[in-house]
């Protein structure tokens, strides 16, 4: 009998050694090349998706080291104010190791926390993204000053397509690490990017686990969740599959044009302005698909997003973009900035923004540019056929 009560005073006494040394963390940084007296500084991300500073230490003959606690573990950024950049990390409480990189901090090594295995992992996956798409560039380069048109528009749509693979990793990560504290932080980072698909993510977060879904920052990444949801049910009716809802406006002569005018025709609600400049670049690429397209049904009509503040007569500033950009399609302005009847019609909060309609008015496609434009217009039409 005292045999088994001295081991369970033992049994005890050790998982109370463990609990108070898993208690907090310690961060030993090795800091190679960083002078003494440059500080290092530790943030977390709030709830707004903005850094806080949580701690700080400075560095001694290239060393640091930062003691704490945390609730769980979280997204943390570790930044010296003589580098640029941050390490990303997960932090918990464990005893951490950082080979601090002065040049390039997002490449040191972290070491000592088991919950930035998941992160790692979706890093890993990103740099892949990144060493396919320079492999791609590179055989771009290789073809000289003028490569042939197919050859261009073959690698552009393949890059596009890598793009459209990295856009949809972190919610496919998600889904598919969904017991992992890094899968609760990276929603929430995707949160605030637009293009956000608000159900797939919500869809996803209900298949976490109980223990996760309950935690502190899985009630953070819920209310968020549930803002974005109520902001989505108000615009629902501008979602991939409804019919656009009709607008009327007046065009440069003063007549009314509306998008019902248009049906029947494979079309693109333009917004723009003569003030735009990512709008203005991709004018030219516009004007290409509209002369490939416009004799197989393609309509476009812009909706002009000129009457800025600083504008002295936009009117003739529009005017002037339409005739110099060659933009020979409809075009119709309230000259009211983002104030306009249409584009608060369709929730449009930032230019360039594209609907893709197709004949039965249908939206199928959003804020689509450059080859990714082309690419879903070859295939309307290519169904058509």
């Amino acid at each position: 009998m005292k045999k088994i009560l001295v081991l369970l005073i033992l049994t005890v006494a050790f998982v109370s050694c463990n609990q108070q040394k898993n208690a907090e963390f310690v961060i030993n940084g090795n800091a190679k090349g960083v002078a003494n007296g440059v500080r290092v500084q530790l943030a977390e991300i709030d709830a707004k998706g903005q850094q806080i500073i949580k701690d700080s230490a400075v560095v001694k003959d290239e060393k640091f080291i930062i003691k704490g606690a945390v609730d769980e573990p979280s997204i943390y950024f570790l930044s010296a104010d003589s580098s640029p950049g941050n390490v990303v990390f997960m932090l918990e409480n464990s005893d951490i190791a950082i080979n601090f990189n002065k040049d390039i901090p997002m490449e040191s090594e972290v070491t000592g926390s088991e919950s930035n295995k998941s992160y790692e992992n979706f890093q890993n996956g990103m740099m892949a993204f990144k060493e396919e798409g320079e492999a791609i560039m590179a055989k771009f380069r290789e073809l000289g000053q003028q490569p042939a048109p197919e050859t261009r528009d073959s690698i552009g749509r393949a890059m596009e397509a890598l793009r459209d693979r990295q856009r949809a990793y972190p919610l496919q990560f998600v889904q598919e690490n969904n017991n992992s504290f890094f899968s609760l932080n990276l929603i929430q980072l995707e949160s605030s990017r637009a293009g956000f698909d608000i159900l797939k993510y919500k869809e996803a977060f209900e298949r976490f686990p109980e223990e996760l879904k309950a935690s502190k920052r899985g009630q953070l990444v819920k209310q968020k969740l549930d803002e974005l949801y109520k902001e989505y049910e108000k615009t629902a009716y501008l979602e991939i599959g409804k019919i656009a809802p009709n607008f009327e406006s007046q065009t440069p002569s003063g007549e009314r044009v509306s998008l019902n005018d248009l049906k029947g025709k494979v079309t693109i609600i333009d917004f723009w302005a003569a003030w735009c400049g990512p709008c203005r670049r991709e004018n030219p690429n516009v004007v290409k698909i509209y002369e490939q397209y416009h004799d197989k049904g393609l309509e476009i009509i812009g909706v002009s997003l000129d009457g800025a503040p600083n504008q002295k007569d936009p009117k003739k500033a529009w005017l002037d973009a339409i005739e110099k950009d060659g933009l020979k399609w409809n075009h119709v302005s309230s000259l009211m900035y983002f104030n306009d009847p249409v584009a608060k019609q369709y929730n449009i909060t930032s230019i360039p923004a594209t609907y893709i309609l197709d004949e039965e008015g249908k939206i199928v496609a959003k804020n689509l540019r450059g080859f990714a434009l082309e690419r879903k217009l070859r295939q309307l039409f290519d169904n058509n056929n």
